[in-house]
């Protein structure tokens, strides 16, 4: 008799809680071929309301070489999301468009490696500033891009030495570069 009055209990304690815990998501998938047309379409998802979530650049089945974005809109969430879509060839390239983002109140939340019809090999990063976030936190930027491991495993101790952490990595070849390993690294700006 207990136990069915426990498991009762839990079972009105879940019905009661479920509404709470279930959230409605709404995902949009974003594909081309162009860096371009991505930069508008995902700005387009942004002014909707939606927020990146994932990235990645290669082949599809039907698409062919395309950057996939993935985005996502929760009814709990309000606002809206500005997005810069930096692509190039060099790496130092991205670093200092990276800053610049970051100057400007942008942060990084994605990277990939895209190989597009028009621009060759790219190493793509998106930035993202909220509509509330104008006037927050700054970042400021380093770019690690290496073809060993062992270099890379010491220059994210020398950049974590300077308070900088990592925040993401991508592996592909860049035009230039040939086969590299690409991190994006983080911290405060001063």
């Amino acid at each position: 008799m207990n136990r069915a009055i426990s498991v009762l209990a839990s079972t009105l304690c879940l019905a009661v809680a479920a509404p709470a815990f279930a959230q409605s998501y709404t995902y949009k998938i974003l594909a081309t071929s162009k860096t371009s047309t991505m930069q508008k379409e995902m700005q387009e998802a942004g002014d909707a309301g939606y927020r990146f979530i994932a990235v990645m650049g290669g082949e599809t089945a039907i698409g062919g070489k395309e950057v996939v974005v993935l985005v996502g809109k929760s009814a709990a969430e309000q606002g809206t999301f500005a997005y810069r879509l930096l692509a190039t060839s060099k790496t130092s390239t991205l670093q200092k468009e990276l800053q610049e983002a970051g100057d400007a109140g942008y942060h990084a939340v994605g990277q990939t490696v895209f190989e597009s019809l028009f621009g060759g090999k790219e190493t793509v990063a998106i930035v993202e500033r909220g509509s509330g976030d104008a006037n927050t936190k700054r970042w400021e930027y380093k770019l690690i891009a290496t073809s060993k491991t062992s270099t890379l495993e010491k220059e994210l101790k020398e950049v974590a030495e300077a308070g900088f952490e990592a925040i993401d990595l991508t592996v592909g070849k860049t035009a230039l570069g040939g086969s590299e390993i690409v991190v994006i690294t983080r911290r405060p700006a001063k």
